[in-house]
């Protein structure tokens, strides 16, 4: 399956099965061979240009017809942050889908360090310290430009003081494939 197919593909199923759950959808789409094989990925949801949703997978342990297809469904069912998405709003939403790449472990001494190795709207971040774990997908250097900054709401985000640094902190990058809806 080339490129320009997965994405569509991806797109497709994560529409329609948002779509099956709101009584709106036809018939499914066609599953590609290469939607079978294992994989993980975020699905996010825009409404007029703001965040609608997302939820996703950091580790692979699902085909990714599935992956896609239960991800789609959190984010506009699921998402604590907002309220279920309605049939009445959903030919407004706009759907996203990121394919995540293999993680690579950061070794950083410091935050000074961490962020010398991080390269901004490139790569994802994985962040855990103790019980707590975190991501932000590459995308959000969009709305979070500085590294400092990104670093300071990826922790609140764990949960974890902005400032936070202790010898439990692990991190990892990874890079991902995404698509868009135009």
């Amino acid at each position: 399956m080339t490129e320009q197919s997965l994405g569509p593909a991806l797109l497709a199923h994560a529409r329609w099965a948002i779509a099956e759950r709101l009584g709106l959808a036809g018939e499914p789409p066609v599953t590609p061979a290469a939607l079978e094989a294992p994989g993980a990925c975020f699905v996010t949801l825009s409404q007029a240009g703001a965040l609608r949703g997302c939820i996703g997978s950091l580790e692979v342990h699902r085909p990714l017809v599935l992956d896609v297809t239960e991800n789609a469904r959190a984010a506009a069912f699921r998402d604590p942050r907002f309220a279920p998405v309605s049939a009445g709003e959903w030919p407004g939403i706009q759907v996203e889908v990121s394919l995540l790449g293999p993680h690579e472990a950061l070794a950083a001494g410091s935050e000074a360090e961490l962020l010398a190795q991080l390269r901004p709207g490139v790569d994802g971040l994985i962040l855990t310290a103790g019980p707590r774990r975190a991501t932000f997908l590459p995308q959000v250097w969009e709305q979070l430009p500085d590294g400092r900054d990104f670093l300071l709401q990826l922790r609140r985000k764990a949960g974890l003081p902005g400032d936070y640094w202790g010898p439990d902190l692990r991190c990892w990058r990874y890079q991902v494939r995404k698509w868009r809806e135009a």
